[in-house]
């Protein structure tokens, strides 16, 4: 499945040199999500294991925002006339794409300037690594539209990020974090001005696109599954994972490379 040739309705895609982009280009609106682009980008995930020419993937948002949650207009006014299977369909179908992000074997790089809110922020959240700017403010704010702070996996995987208490008080409150103190809680990695924010992600999206990918793969996988097990169990699993990937075509090049006193070329295979 050639990733390149898709051409979504309802976000920007762009694939080059392994890496794929998926820019909400809402900017007038701060790029909210309607239930068609979560949708989408649910299926667009779902879609990346197959995909031959990804290998990782850089989500962010148009103009000077990355994304302000679901739209007050097209979601939030609509699920008011929803009965309770209606309202239950919506929610597992947000939850859906945080799996779906969590699954797919290409590393995903947020890209976050501006407004991060609501599923915005959920979606930073299940993004494998965030660089972030001064003036982003990430803000979990369902409480402020009378709703529960656990939505998208907020109180599983919040808390992992960036610890019980900041995230306890983030999800009763609905407070925003500003770059600087989400880069502190560990929620961004990177902290960059909003000049280079895009080229950032680019360039640390590529050099993951470059690297062993099963590998990357396998390291995905275990983060997740771990989450799951104990000491013990964990311990095992990750022999078991890391005797595979040395099994790998790419385990050889590194191999083959470090002898030769050159840098490997890893092929994902």
């Amino acid at each position: 499945m050639i990733a390149a040739k898709w051409r979504p309705a309802h976000f920007q895609w762009r694939v080059e040199d392994r890496v794929a982009t998926i820019t909400l280009d809402r900017p007038e609106r701060k790029n909210p999500l309607t239930f068609d682009s979560y949708a989408e980008l649910r299926d667009t995930f779902r879609r990346l294991p197959q995909a031959e020419d990804v290998r990782a993937v850089v989500f962010t948002g148009g103009g000077e925002n990355f994304c302000s949650g679901g739209d007050v207009h097209e979601i939030i006014g609509p699920l008011l006339e929803r009965d309770a299977r209606g309202l239950r369909e919506f929610t597992r179908m947000t939850g859906d794409l945080v799996i779906a992000m969590l699954s797919c074997p290409q590393p995903v790089v947020a890209a976050v300037d501006g407004v991060c809110a609501g599923a915005g922020a959920a979606i930073a959240m299940a993004s494998d690594l965030r660089a972030g700017t001064a003036r982003s403010k990430v803000a979990f704010l369902f409480v402020r539209v009378g709703l529960a702070g656990c939505d998208m996996g907020a109180c599983a995987m919040l808390p992992r990020i960036i610890g019980q208490g900041r995230a306890a008080e983030l999800l009763y409150t609905g407070r925003a974090m500003d770059g600087s103190e989400a880069y502190a809680a560990g929620f961004f990695n990177r902290l960059v001005a909003p000049e280079e924010l895009q080229a950032h992600a680019a360039e640390l999206a590529r050099s993951l696109a470059h690297g062993p990918a099963r590998a990357h793969a396998m390291t995905k996988k275990m983060l997740v599954a771990e989450w799951h097990m104990d000491l013990v169990r964990a311990i095992e699993a990750e022999a078991e994972a890391q005797a595979a990937c040395m099994e790998t075509n790419d385990f050889r090049r590194a191999y083959e490379a470090f002898s030769a006193k050159r840098k490997p070329r890893f092929e994902g295979d």
